[in-house]
């Protein structure tokens, strides 16, 4: 059986919801549709918000031959049959999702057939394609990024899913909570309508119903890709800001992603990016958090990280100790070393060994001459950098 969202599937670029600035009046898109002038071009963007939609549109307004085909599940059979098929209609579409996927073996096969026009290919990927995807795919194809959609052009989809469901009623609320808990995915918000739908026996979709089927957001959550990547940069950006509300929002948005080890990683840097000497006993803290949580699972995983993450987003904030550490790694790249000094190289019966003077400090140099005045380490003002420092003058003697 069909499902709704691909009967809903666009003939045309009229017929696309949203992304008005690639196929609105005088865009690009629209104007190579209309121009009957297609180029190889990659769509990228968050699921389900009409990538497949705009590259099929494409390939049915400028009537051209076109084969879909998955980067992944397809193999180098498949892709030799479709090219033998462009070469005797002289041109051919190749839509292909997931394209960050792309091996070099389809690489290699695919790129002189791009070179010479015999074939126009329309990637699309939820990647970042200038990171993912091989330079010499994206070099030959101009690269388009999809809006997300918005709640009103949600709702005009569910509209227009609706013409589809025989006898349907659908409340306003109900129409306004699909469309809010798709969190801008069309596919998402027309498949709970069509459940829905089907849910009841008057065929009447009421808020109840839709909040019996699917009563949480639905988050864009891809492991791999951007989307993700973000919510744990909103994550890291909170607690380094110390705003606990925004860390705690964003930690709710992982843990309903069901994605922990994302959350452990990523607590365990912040632990030493951006608290570190300010609270050092944090490091320990996290290990500690992430250790129950393992051991309890979801749902009561939430209890330690949520525990933690109030305690990072409050504690005291430094980095600089890990600034220290990557100026000292820029001079070594930008080979600012020299020799060390004799007195410290193996067995130099020239060091003086600290132990053996008072408070085991004694002065004596460290650092290659051409260096020896570097200050790498910049202590932040905070009570144990402070105490840190103090003791650490004491110790040479108030010198």
């Amino acid at each position: 059986m069909e499902v709704l969202a691909d009967k809903l599937r666009p003939q045309c670029i009229d017929d696309i919801i949203g992304q008005k600035h690639l196929v609105g009046e005088d865009k690009i898109i629209r104007n190579l549709v209309e121009n009957n002038h297609i180029v190889s071009m990659i769509l990228y963007g968050k699921p389900g918000i009409g990538k497949t939609s705009i590259a099929c549109a494409i390939a049915n307004q400028v009537d051209k031959p076109y084969r879909m085909l998955n980067a992944t599940i397809n193999n180098k059979q498949d892709f030799d049959i479709v090219i033998e098929e462009a070469k005797m209609n002289g041109e051919m579409i190749i839509i292909m999702d997931e394209i960050h996927r792309l091996n070099k073996d389809k690489q290699d096969l695919l790129l002189p057939y791009i070179e010479n026009g015999l074939i126009i290919l329309i990637g699309m990927t939820t990647s970042n394609p200038y990171h993912k995807i091989n330079p010499a795919i994206r070099s030959r194809c101009q690269i388009f990024e999809l809006k997300e959609l918005t709640i009103e052009d949600i709702k005009e989809g569910i509209d227009k899913a609706s013409k589809y469901l025989k006898d349907i009623v659908i409340d306003e609320d109900a129409k306004n909570t699909i469309a809010r808990l798709s969190s801008g995915d069309l596919r998402s918000a027309i498949n709970l309508l069509e459940v829905s739908y089907y849910a009841t026996k008057d065929k009447h979709v009421t808020l109840e119903v839709v909040e019996k089927i699917n009563a949480k957001a639905v988050f864009f959550s891809d492991a791999n890709e951007d989307g993700h990547y973000d919510v744990l940069s909103g994550l890291q950006k909170s607690i380094r800001g110390s705003d606990v509300d925004a860390a705690l929002h964003y930690l709710a948005r992982l843990i309903t992603e069901g994605d922990l080890d994302s959350i452990y990683r990523r607590l365990s840097v912040i632990a030493y990016e951006d608290i570190g000497l300010a609270n050092p006993a944090m490091g320990p803290k996290v290990m500690a958090a992430i250790h129950a949580a393992e051991l309890v699972g979801l749902p009561e995983a939430r209890i330690p990280l949520g525990t933690l993450v109030v305690e990072m987003a409050l504690s005291p904030k430094s980095n600089s100790a890990h600034t220290a550490l990557d100026e000292a790694l820029a001079d070594i790249e930008n080979g600012t070393t020299g020799n060390l000094p004799e007195h410290i190289k193996t067995n130099s019966p020239l060091y003086k060994y600290p132990h053996d003077f008072p408070n085991a400090w004694v002065k004596q140099q460290y650092l290659p001459d051409n260096i020896k005045n570097k200050k790498y380490y910049k202590p932040k003002n905070n009570k144990y950098e402070d105490n840190l420092n103090k003791l650490h003058n004491e110790m040479k003697g108030g010198k």
